[in-house]
């Protein structure tokens, strides 16, 4: 199952943690217009009175450039932690093809599914326990990008769907989903920007 198999790793050794985003805007000004005070009467008294707007206070723009070039780091980080990963799956995927493509019977598809599980377990048990859940989410995202199939499509295609409706059912218990597709001009855009520059040798 390959890449079936792959996923299955990260969500067996997914760890529980939360993420926060951090956002800042612009911090209010006073424009340079004169206002004419208004006299109010409040109890008794004459004062002078001007409504003005409501005022956010936010981290100034260095604090934010800093959390923003940590999380840019992170990011360049995590992805080349699981990129090679995600060429691993798109090539075992071409070779399970070529291969299941010249098999006369079903029976000899599901063995060789087996032993190719079998093989992938011993070869990458260890790096995939070493993953986290954002690796492990970067990863999902990427097997979509280089096989043009999410991952719970994959794990339907060749292992049913009720195996790929069980380990999708565990996916979302640690806060993942294997339907997750790959937006590279949408939400995702910046990784795929980033991918380039590694495809390139940039980073």
């Amino acid at each position: 199952m390959r890449t079936g198999v792959v996923i299955f790793f990260i969500l067996i050794t997914l760890k529980v943690s939360g993420q926060t985003d951090s956002t800042a805007g612009r911090n209010d000004t006073i424009s340079g217009r004169v206002y004419l005070l208004q006299s109010v009467e409040r109890d008794g008294v004459s004062l002078p009175e001007i409504q003005i707007k409501e005022v956010t206070v936010t981290g100034n723009r260095a604090t934010s450039r800093k959390s923003f070039i940590r999380k840019y780091d992170r990011l360049i980080y995590n992805l080349k932690r699981v990129y090679p990963y995600a060429i691993i799956v798109r090539a075992k995927l071409e070779q399970v093809n070529e291969e299941m493509a010249e098999m006369k019977n079903e029976r000899e598809r599901k063995q060789y599914i087996k032993e190719v599980e079998k093989n992938i377990f011993g070869e990458y048990e260890d790096d995939m326990r070493d993953m986290t859940i954002t690796q492990g989410r970067l990863l999902i995202k990427l097997i979509d990008r280089e096989t043009q199939n999410t991952s719970y499509e994959l794990i339907k295609q060749y292992r049913g769907g009720i195996t790929a409706a069980f380990w999708q059912g565990i996916a979302r218990i640690f806060g993942t989903n294997l339907k997750e597709d790959y937006d590279p001009f949408g939400a995702d855009f910046m990784i795929e920007l980033i991918l380039q520059d590694i495809e390139a040798g940039r980073l």
